[in-house]
């Protein structure tokens, strides 16, 4: 070996030593938690409830700051050009980005593969199939065999043209091989009036809307839309045992930090988020909010965000969605 493949080798291993022990002393400061919505929602709620716990398990405090706008996508092009250092996190809704980004693919400001590091999906807040109770079902199968029997006059409520439940009911459609009419209202609490009040036969909704109707008998639940039945209504199937096979819509919460964080601090990251993820202190008071929590590991993360936009991409050019 040469003098100056010597140096170099020197060089290189005097620099990665470097590397490594800056990043073994992070965090050295306090953390910030970018939450795009608005305070009082579910993912501002688990933020409020994790963000204590990941503090002490990182040493440094974690604040939360909430910077809603364009539905989502103010806060979440803030932390993909915030410095890659581990200090500024994305805390938000999978779901609502991967629809955002597929249905305004050529405007949105940031790739939610590219301009982003996973740490973790941690969470859930199921989608749950109700409808009103003059319609005459008490399974998904009987709804079914009504929507077959006049296709095209069954009505299902939304929150707004591409939106979440706007999706779920397109996938319905498909799963059950129907036709439903979409009737879209702006934002969740008109159309859970008139679902409530008769005027539209069902919706596939969040537990977290739908719950408080569901136990006062306004509304009936005839199944969840997830893999596992759920501890909050747990007489009622989950979609496959409905006979939907595979039929799964929730609302999925996230954390990334912007592309090009270094390995280790990603690590430490995850290594919180299993910790505090999996602590009762955590998962209970969420499962007060209808969020069911889990712990997915930046790779399980990267392949769940991979499949999220797919499933939405495809479902938004197989029903020709457009936005408004």
């Amino acid at each position: 070996m040469n003098v100056k493949a010597v140096l170099k080798a020197a060089i290189g291993a005097a620099a990665l030593a470097t590397s490594l022990g800056a990043h073994a002393e992070w965090p050295e400061r306090p953390i910030t938690l970018v939450v795009p919505w608005p305070p009082g929602g579910g993912v501002d709620a688990a933020a409020r409830v994790a963000g204590p716990m990941l503090a002490k398990q990182l040493g440094q405090q974690v604040i939360v700051v909430n910077r809603p706008g364009a539905t989502g996508s103010i806060g979440a092009e803030s932390v993909a050009k915030a410095d890659p250092d581990g200090y500024t996190l994305l805390w938000s809704s999978l779901t609502s980005h991967a629809i955002y980004a597929s249905l305004y693919e050529r405007s949105t400001p940031f790739d939610l593969e590219k301009s982003f590091t996973p740490v973790s999906v941690f969470g859930s807040i199921p989608f749950v199939i109700v409808v009103n109770p003059g319609v005459k079902a008490q399974s998904v199968q009987q709804l079914v065999a009504l929507a077959k029997a006049r296709p095209g006059a069954m009505t299902f409520a939304s929150s707004g043209n591409g939106s979440v439940q706007h999706l779920a009911g397109e996938m319905f459609k498909r799963a059950a091989g129907v036709d439903l009419l979409h009737v879209p209202y702006k934002g969740i609490s008109p159309s859970l009036l008139d679902l409530v009040g008769g005027q539209v036969n069902m919706s596939i909704e969040s537990l977290a809307a739908t719950l408080p109707h569901i136990r006062s008998q306004k509304l009936r639940a005839l199944a969840v839309a997830s893999p596992e039945r759920i501890s909050l209504l747990p007489d009622v199937p989950t979609a496959t045992e409905a006979g939907l096979k595979g039929y799964d819509v929730s609302a999925k919460l996230f954390a990334l930090a912007p592309a090009g964080t270094p390995a280790p601090i990603i690590d430490k990251l995850d290594r919180a988020f299993k910790q505090v993820f999996s602590d009762k202190a955590v998962q209970e008071p969420l499962l007060a909010q209808s969020i069911i929590t889990r712990y997915a590991s930046p790779a399980e993360s990267a392949r769940l965000i991979h499949d999220e936009l797919a499933t939405f991409r495809t479902v938004i050019r197989e029903a020709n969605i457009r936005p408004e």
